[in-house]
């Protein structure tokens, strides 16, 4: 599955040329049917995507169990510190990104999105901000842990009760 990146206009303008319109039809009511139409962008379908640093033919081992995804895949130009960062691409719309430790959220060039990657959508209940990757003989192997149920609540998380939080600290 490959993510394109959001153009930056927003309603994508449709022109018909009116001088071979006007000459084949005859018709004054269906000139009029003619005119200039506005195509409205379709929100996105997938809200949360992994993005393996691999291009989009890598053979990735698939293993899903009842609480987690994981991802297995055989490399060996992979760095010893990668990191799982979570990128919020378009409100409501999360992307884990599979980078090396030294990088930087802030500095994902989202103008410049490489569309040659491998990308794998992740259902609803999976918990992004958790995602891990670990890198070792010779195989990166990513986890995304799965949630109970997935439903987004008033808030806009996904954690469930307000009093269940999560805090996750990085040293």
């Amino acid at each position: 599955m490959k993510v394109h990146p959001t153009p930056r206009k927003r309603n994508i303008t449709l022109r018909y040329d009116i001088n071979v319109i006007n000459s084949s039809l005859s018709e004054p009511n269906t000139r009029l049917a003619c005119r200039q139409k506005k195509l409205r962008r379709l929100p996105h379908i997938f809200a949360r995507v992994l993005e393996l640093p691999f291009r989009s033919d890598a053979d990735v081992a698939i293993e899903e169990t009842s609480d987690q995804f994981k991802f297995i895949v055989i490399a060996d130009d992979v760095g010893n510190n990668v990191r799982a960062h979570t990128v919020e691409i378009y409100p409501g719309v999360i992307k884990i990104v599979i980078r090396d430790g030294d990088f930087s959220v802030e500095s994902l060039p989202l103008d410049e999105l490489e569309l040659d990657l491998w990308r794998f959508r992740l259902p609803m209940s999976t918990k992004p901000e958790m995602a891990n990757a670990v890198y070792s003989d010779g195989e990166l192997v990513v986890t995304v842990p799965k949630g109970e149920g997935g439903v987004e609540d008033n808030d806009g998380g996904i954690w469930g009760e307000e009093t269940e939080r999560l805090v996750l600290v990085h040293f």
